[in-house]
């Protein structure tokens, strides 16, 4: 039986273009991620580099771009977050028959632009739904890392039987599966995170 429920942020609540963060840095003149950025990038994600010298590290390799160019490019992957999602997470925390944690890779920046675009009445709102708000940035691993889903079960002393992990990222939900516990792949713009009595009931 479900006690726990692990739920992924982006393209589980708030909506994201994926493709976006590329389309507007290849507007840029950057059209390909080297491995070094992608280094960056997984290090920024882990909160090893601050705001500042991430955007840094970009502008002095493309010093034909501007700092704040860079920053709209990195957070258009960001879009809306449906307010049904809001009423079904309120709904579900209200109900109480469930431990819930969200589990996210993000970083500073991703962030700052939500609790703005929402406001932090609304971002707290939404956060106090969670026993537990894990940010990639903040506690230093990322998904699909097996190290992050160890640190959530050990911290909450959860047993990997009885939790859900629900991720968008089939990468994430298959190293979580290693481990014993029950996973749902949402699969975006076909599957909706509101469903999820109705998706996963065998597991309720």
């Amino acid at each position: 039986m479900i006690k726990n429920i692990i739920f992924d942020y982006g393209d589980i609540f708030i909506n994201l273009d994926k493709p976006a963060t590329a389309r507007e840095l290849n507007k840029l003149g950057i059209d390909d991620f080297t491995s070094e950025m992608v280094e960056k990038n997984q290090a920024y994600e882990k909160g090893l580099m601050t705001t500042e010298a991430f955007v840094n590290f970009y502008h002095e390799h493309f010093p034909h771009t501007t700092k704040e160019g860079l920053v709209d490019a990195w957070n258009a992957i960001l879009l809306d977050f449906p307010k049904h999602r809001m009423e079904f997470i309120q709904q579900l925390a209200k109900d109480n028959n469930y431990r819930l944690f969200i589990l996210s890779n993000t970083n500073d920046l991703h962030i700052s632009w939500i609790q703005q675009d929402w406001g932090m009445e609304l971002y707290n709102e939404f956060k106090s739904c969670f026993e537990k708000f894990y940010l990639s940035h903040e506690i230093h691993f990322r998904k699909p890392n097996v190290d992050i889903y160890e640190f959530v079960l050990n911290e909450n002393d959860l047993k990997a039987e009885e939790t859900l992990f629900i991720d968008d990222t089939a990468e994430n939900t298959d190293a979580a599966s290693t481990l014993g516990i029950h996973v749902w792949n949402l699969i975006p713009g076909k599957e909706d995170v509101v469903d999820l009595f109705t998706h996963k009931k065998s597991l309720f």
